[in-house]
């Protein structure tokens, strides 16, 4: 007796994956305009043009479907490039401005799911694990560039090393920067790697860092 082949349709898996993406984007376009707790799995629907249950099949409930917004958004931020990037510098003035071009792109590159992150940690089930989720993967990129920073001599421990890139570069200081005060994203680059160098630098300002991280127009 000969076992029944299972049937497989490539057609039918690309309409699927496009069905999921269309939800995952009208989803995200939602998140950001109205803010996550006022959107429902009906309004992802509608504006997905799918039914309820085609939502709930193809990408979970609602908290499934904003983890996996911010997911796709960090797999896309650029970590890893800016670890290595990192790591063909020479000088700490250079490394930090490099880092700071690379965190730039990344939050500027995800400013919508930055916002949708910052509008559902109030009203989400479970804010402290999709903080962690959001923000797990920057802060190990952060650290490994801190061990790259010791390693070198340019800085002497690692773990403080990382708060105060974290502080610089994270997600909250390109947000106070651009979003609350309106700087533009050239001005928070430049001032960020500044303050950086002046944090990190021990007494390692001056022609070098004005070498290598502009000032502010």
């Amino acid at each position: 007796m000969t076992t029944p082949r299972r049937y497989h349709s490539p057609r039918r898996a690309q309409d699927a994956a496009d069905t999921r993406r269309d939800i995952l984007r009208a989803a995200a376009e939602l998140f950001s305009t109205n803010g996550y707790a006022r959107v429902t799995v009906a309004d992802i629907a509608r504006a997905a043009g799918v039914a309820q249950q085609t939502v709930y099949s193809s990408a979970g409930s609602k908290s499934d479907i904003l983890r996996e917004v911010l997911s796709e958004a960090i797999e896309e931020s650029g970590g890893e490039a800016a670890v290595i990037a990192v790591r063909l510098t020479a000088d700490l003035p250079t490394a930090l401005g490099v880092l700071a071009r690379a965190t730039r792109l990344g939050n500027e590159l995800q400013r919508q799911a930055v916002d949708i992150l910052f509008a559902a940690m109030p009203v989400h089930e479970n804010a402290a694990q999709l903080w962690d989720l959001a923000t797990g993967k920057y802060r190990d990129a952060l650290r490994q560039i801190a061990e790259d920073l010791r390693d070198k001599g340019f800085v002497d421990e690692v773990e403080r090393t990382a708060d105060a890139l974290w502080f610089c570069f994270g997600f909250h200081a390109w947000r106070a920067l651009v979003k609350d005060c309106g700087w533009s994203w050239d001005d928070a680059e430049n001032w960020l790697a500044r303050q950086a160098v002046a944090i990190l630098g021990r007494g390692q300002a001056g022609p070098a860092v004005d070498q290598a991280v502009a000032t502010p127009t």
